[in-house]
């Protein structure tokens, strides 16, 4: 716990005055803010945030090397993503990613070694995936490796969560509970929430907890922080 506690600390000293400009106006928050790049990629930057210059650690928050068929977006495979246009740049990109992050993250070393056909799909601390470099759509956050930029990882990111006021059914409100911010990520990991399921929605870890259920535990912690 002490861990992700001085994680977060880190996180708000580092980069609070950027979110606190960048969710002005929004219902947003930097507790939120905080919680929602711990439950994207602390397992990256958890490692790392007291050793590397925080510059260093934005260029290797990538991750997500999960192929088809659990993974239905584009792209389920170097097959498929050397399809694109784009794609040869992008799988390079997104192979120099897995392999430069690998170097402080021992399972993703494994990862990369065993397989040279694996690549990252999620960028940023924050998380942009991949698909969205499909068919022009957004691939030159990809290839200018814009992840590197915390501004960058903010806007994207927010705009993500304003798109996913309405589909929590929280659009309009200018203030959030914590359990209507978690709803909104779960629209931001899912694409949709479900009212019924309440907290019970996105990907579950192997310890059988819900991204929804995990999500508005970080909430809560960084409150405290």
């Amino acid at each position: 716990m002490a861990k992700l506690t001085n994680g977060m600390r880190w996180f708000k000293q580092t980069f609070g005055g950027a979110v606190g400009q960048g969710v002005a106006g929004t219902p947003f928050t930097l507790d939120f803010m905080t919680a929602l790049a711990t439950q994207e990629t602390f397992e990256i930057w958890g490692n790392v945030f007291d050793t590397l210059p925080p510059a260093r650690v934005l260029e290797i928050c990538v991750g997500d090397t999960i192929d088809g068929p659990s993974r239905k977006a584009f792209p389920t495979s170097k097959a498929k993503l050397l399809q694109d246009p784009k794609g040869a740049a992008l799988f390079k990109v997104a192979r120099d990613a897995l392999e430069d992050m690998g170097q402080f993250i021992a399972v993703y070393h494994k990862i990369a070694k065993a397989n040279p056909d694996k690549f990252c799909h999620g960028f940023g601390i924050f998380q942009y995936d991949l698909q969205f470099a499909k068919a022009g759509v957004d691939p030159d956050y990809f290839l200018n490796r814009d992840w590197f930029d915390f501004g960058k990882c903010l806007t994207k990111a927010l705009h993500e969560l304003k798109g996913g006021l309405a589909k929590a059914g929280v659009a309009g409100k200018p203030v959030l509970t914590p359990e209507e911010l978690a709803h909104v990520a779960i629209a931001y990991n899912t694409g949709s929430f479900n009212p019924a399921k309440g907290l019970k929605q996105g990907f579950k870890d192997a310890s059988g907890k819900f991204y929804g259920e995990l999500i508005f535990s970080y909430i809560l912690l960084a409150q405290t922080v």
